[in-house]
């Protein structure tokens, strides 16, 4: 498909302050931050979609708010990884994978999950930039997988703790983090629902996507960042400043977030996100439908 490229102005302090408010607001909540930044950005005054590198930057300042607020949670694990490989809890190798302990384990889990996202996201990598941007795909997303996160949450057992992980069940929430990829899909909401229907409670599928993504987000952040400077402030893609200013906001609100989050996530069901996810699909389709927004704004495909 082709589509037009409109010319758009640049974007303001203030929007750019918008848009990291809708990434930190969104980035741990099963809504998908890619597809609420893909669509908040065409209804603002600048009318651009801010684009895929503007995203992944932005998501460097969440991830942020998860090494904080995680610190203790990655400086254990970090140091039973370190004990088990070095050897000092053991020389065999089912020791070095962490046998005898959780930590260790989970570490070498985080690793093996991060290579389903990393090897999707360069063999797609055009789509990523693309075709998946359109808001008809985002819309499709938004509504398919509220239907999966409704089931995996009505089905699910909710006894299985973080403990209890396996390398074949870090795998499978790998590839449901690589699903994100796709605006719409929502990196926390892929993950919890894989989590879901394994049987885990919501607060470890909720805490394992946090932890899960800081390689993958932090990795394709960095690399957006140094690959696509020259992007930055042109066809309305906010420039590196207002980025940074847009990444700073996004840390604050994301942290406040997270604390938010866990405290409620264990006693409540996740309808509510299901039904946001089904309205706000609808709304985007009936604004599509009477013009209000464009499948591609600012980009080509």
């Amino acid at each position: 498909m082709i589509c037009r490229r409109v010319t758009l102005r640049g974007v303001t302090w203030w929007e750019s302050v918008v848009l990291g408010l809708v990434q930190g607001l969104t980035e741990f909540l099963p809504v998908s931050s890619s597809a609420h930044l893909r669509i908040v950005g065409q209804l603002l005054p600048h009318g651009s979609d801010p684009g895929a590198a503007f995203t992944a930057v932005t998501q460097i300042g969440t991830e942020a708010a998860v090494l904080i607020y995680f610190r203790r949670d990655i400086a254990r694990i970090a140091r039973a990884w370190w004990h088990a490989v070095s050897g000092r809890d053991g020389t065999t190798w089912r020791e070095r994978l962490g046998a005898h302990d959780a930590d260790a384990r989970l570490a070498w889990w985080i690793a093996l999950g991060t290579v389903p996202i990393v090897v999707l996201g360069l063999l797609f990598e055009e789509q990523i930039v693309g075709p998946f941007r359109n808001l008809y795909v985002v819309a499709g997303m938004l509504a398919l997988f509220a239907v999966f996160l409704g089931l995996a949450d009505r089905i699910g057992a909710k006894r299985r703790t973080l403990d209890r992980l396996t390398w074949k069940h870090a795998v499978l929430f790998g590839f449901a983090q690589a699903m994100a990829l796709v605006p719409g899909v929502s990196r926390s909401g892929g993950t919890i629902t894989a989590g879901l229907l394994m049987g885990y409670t919501r607060e470890a599928a909720a805490r394992y996507s946090f932890l899960l993504a800081i390689p993958a987000v932090l990795g394709s952040g960095f690399q957006q960042l140094f690959t696509s400077l020259d992007e930055f402030g042109t066809a309305g893609t906010p420039s590196l400043a207002l980025t940074a200013l847009a990444t700073l906001v996004a840390f604050g609100v994301g942290y406040l977030v997270i604390i938010g989050f866990l405290k409620v996530v264990s006693s409540y069901s996740y309808m509510p996100f299901v039904v946001y996810r089904l309205v706000l699909a609808a709304v985007v389709v009936v604004l599509l439908l009477a013009g209000v927004l464009e499948p591609f704004a600012g980009a080509d495909a």
